[in-house]
């Protein structure tokens, strides 16, 4: 279901939009929305970018333009969630502090990543599968592992595929 208060950018694609759950989100131009996918109120989807399936996209989360998120990454934000207050009542929106995350330019987010709350991920970097990032990721870094730690530089990663014979 696409609600009425989301902005979608100009050809943007949702092939199966019966299949989502976008309400209050922005999305830029010719981004990918795919199947099962939820985007929160106030969250935004940069131009060009590819919001695989089965991904979750809460408020406070800012993607930018080229980012790609492989299928059934979780974005969170909220380091301390709890279902009741110290009185024992439901919680509000009221009763928690929203952290933001920023997703910059040209990020790449591997498939079933956890992307914790209040954090950025620098312009051309690469999160690995089933990563969680607790901390910020700086730009072209290679964030793997969980909690995710720095294992290289995209930079280098592409210099090394154009230095290596191809077998023929």
């Amino acid at each position: 279901m696409i609600k009425e208060d989301v902005v979608l950018g100009k050809a943007v694609r949702i092939p199966h939009p019966e299949l989502v759950n976008l309400y209050g989100c922005k999305v830029g131009d010719e981004s990918g929305i795919g199947t099962f996918v939820e985007i929160q109120k106030g969250a935004t989807i940069g131009a060009k970018c590819k919001i695989s399936s089965h991904s979750f996209i809460c408020e406070g989360v800012d993607i930018g333009d080229g980012v790609f998120v492989g299928h059934g990454v979780m974005f969170i934000n909220d380091r301390r969630p709890s279902a009741v207050t110290e009185d024992g009542e439901l919680q509000t929106e009221a009763d928690w502090e929203l952290l933001n995350t920023r997703v910059c330019d040209r990020a790449s987010i591997g498939s079933n990543a956890t992307i914790m709350g209040g954090v950025t991920i620098g312009k051309s970097a690469l999160i690995g599968a089933g990563a969680v990032v607790t901390s910020d990721v700086p730009d072209y870094a290679v964030a793997v592992g969980v909690p995710a730690r720095i294992a290289g530089d995209v930079r280098e990663a592409a210099l090394a595929r154009v230095d290596t014979p191809h077998a023929g």
